[in-house]
């Protein structure tokens, strides 16, 4: 399809989008439910009765929710699918819509969840549905994948990302979208998650505290020294994110924990930081020092295939009429999943907005039809495809 042939954002009503966009939101599905999440799939799935779209469920497993896989490859389509991967999981627990609503007011749509990520997983899934209503050509096949538990860190989901990024020409990741000109993502850092947990021995605080060994004074050693390697020039960054620990004032405390993030930006910085984290030993010789935990997600570092999907994406929303910037987030996602297998990865695809996690959650109206042009676009531009790629995988 030429790009004089491409559906412009001012060709689309958003009317029906808000409808559909409200509908989701309104199915509450925080990811520690995944029977409500599988609510909203059912109802995703149903969307796409005789349609020529091939659909996989993957059951909910270990608390974890379940997975829709979304297939349409019509007629001439060929090569190696183009991927969307979207999670529909949120940290909003269920009742949350009783005290906040969805509503509107001007050109912000609020919701729990709207941001990251309903917006963006339910454009992705629209435009899919829109393209196999019309039996719309596409230069090569389309799966569009909704997974259940992104937010708590991608557990059940990973092996099935993986395999499908492994397939893919490239991945397209519609995850919340940043800045005045609605900045794609081309690089987020990667993520480790540590569990430091000290065993002392107890004593009475009045009567005998030099017997004491204190596992508090032991983690909160640990806790400056640990912040204390942060290099936000390096890129890698520590965040102590709980604490606990003791039972009494009066006792001194056997055990105590802290969890640790670390963010980093170069692999290598990772995976050392990782070995020397594991190997930390107790501040206090009378102290037992356990340390667990380890790499969640590598880096998705702005390769060179990825500038260019990049720059194609640009050249592509330009002609349609839209600036597209770029910006490199220390969040992860599951682009960094996808990017971890050598695929070419663009993230950031939703829409604009604020408030990811927060009460005043909201996306801005008006960036859904240039992102729902531009998905569009991405799907079935044999121009862009062609320029996005060095090779067809």
């Amino acid at each position: 399809m030429e790009t004089s042939e491409l559906i412009r954002p001012e060709d689309i009503d958003i009317a029906p989008l808000i409808a559909g966009l409200t509908r989701w939101v309104e199915f509450e599905t925080p990811s520690e439910r995944p029977d409500l999440i599988d609510l909203l799939l059912d109802d995703v799935e149903a969307a796409f009765d005789g349609l020529s779209v091939q659909r996989r469920r993957h059951a909910a497993k270990d608390g974890h929710g379940g997975m829709l896989e979304l297939h349409y490859a019509p007629e001439g389509s060929s090569g190696r699918p183009a991927v969307i991967m979207g999670h529909v999981d949120t940290v909003w627990a269920a009742g949350t819509l009783a005290v906040r609503p969805v509503r509107r007011e001007g050109d912000r749509l609020f919701g729990p969840g709207i941001f990251d990520m309903k917006a963006g997983s339910y454009l992705a899934t629209e435009t899919l549905r829109r393209l196999a209503a019309a039996t719309a050509p596409t230069p090569r096949p389309v799966t569009v994948l909704l997974t259940g538990d992104e937010e708590t860190g991608s557990y059940a989901s990973r092996a099935v990302i993986e395999e499908l990024a492994r397939k893919a020409a490239f991945v397209l990741i519609p995850e919340p979208s940043f800045g005045p000109d609605i900045a794609v993502v081309t690089s987020r850092k990667g993520w480790g998650r540590f569990t430091l947990r000290a065993k002392g021995r107890s004593a009475h605080a009045g009567g005998n505290l030099a017997d004491g060994r204190s596992a508090i004074v032991e983690v909160a050693r640990h806790i400056l020294d640990i912040e204390s390697l942060t290099d936000f020039d390096g890129g890698t960054t520590f965040n102590i994110g709980t604490v606990r620990g003791g039972t009494r004032t009066n006792v001194v405390p056997a055990e105590a924990e802290i969890e640790i993030d670390m963010r980093f930006t170069a692999a290598a910085a990772g995976e050392a930081e990782v070995a020397a984290m594991l190997a930390r030993s107790p501040f206090d010789p009378d102290i037992t020092l356990e340390v667990e935990g380890g790499l969640n997600r590598a880096p998705y570092e702005r390769t060179e295939a990825v500038e260019r999907l990049y720059t194609a994406s640009r050249a592509l929303a330009n002609a349609l009429g839209m600036a597209l910037g770029e910006t490199m987030r220390g969040g992860v996602s599951d682009g960094n999943l996808a990017a971890a297998t050598g695929v070419p990865v663009l993230d950031g695809l939703g829409c604009g907005g604020r408030g990811a996690h927060a009460i005043d959650e909201q996306i801005d109206l008006a960036t859904l039809a240039p992102r729902a042009a531009l998905m569009h676009a991405m799907m079935v531009s044999k121009e862009f495809q062609l320029q996005a790629l060095i090779i067809d995988r």
